[in-house]
């Protein structure tokens, strides 16, 4: 076999590994409990619930489930909220249809949204007629 053979066969196989090659992803999972305490300001809601999400790092593809009880009402709205850290607010970054518990979905983030959510800085919330700005509300935390 002629050296030119070779090396358009070695570039060819070459080629091929790369694109048989898996995309280097990583999912990290998020988690937040969710209370009237969290809230900012607080409330006296005896509401709970709790989110757990999954982030594709290469796609930014995130897909949640969660789930509220004891709320003063029926959810007027849900979101994703951020960039902010713990105790501080943002505006809604990603809403969520959350109209019965449990509910579900997912999105595309943004690269600053994703980047948000690696930093730490998103919070999710439920809202209500009787709590307008958010009801409950707990900080987006990578689990361990």
């Amino acid at each position: 076999m002629s050296f030119r053979r070779l090396t358009l066969f070695s570039a060819l196989g070459l080629s091929l590994a790369l694109l048989a090659a898996p995309a280097h992803a990583e999912i990290i999972k998020y988690k937040a409990d969710l209370s009237g305490p969290g809230e900012n300001p607080p409330t006296t809601s005896k509401g709970t619930g709790s989110i757990e999400a999954d982030l594709d790092t290469a796609t930014r593809k995130l897909t949640w489930s969660g789930s509220y009880a004891g709320l003063t009402g029926p959810e007027t709205a849900a979101h994703f909220h951020g960039p902010a850290p713990a105790g501080a607010n943002a505006g809604v970054m990603v809403p969520v249809t959350a109209k019965t518990s449990p509910f579900k979905g997912s999105a595309t983030l943004t690269p600053e949204q994703a980047k948000a959510f690696a930093d730490g800085n998103v919070y999710f919330n439920v809202h209500t007629d009787q709590n307008k700005g958010g009801e409950i509300r707990g900080q987006m935390m990578p689990e361990k």
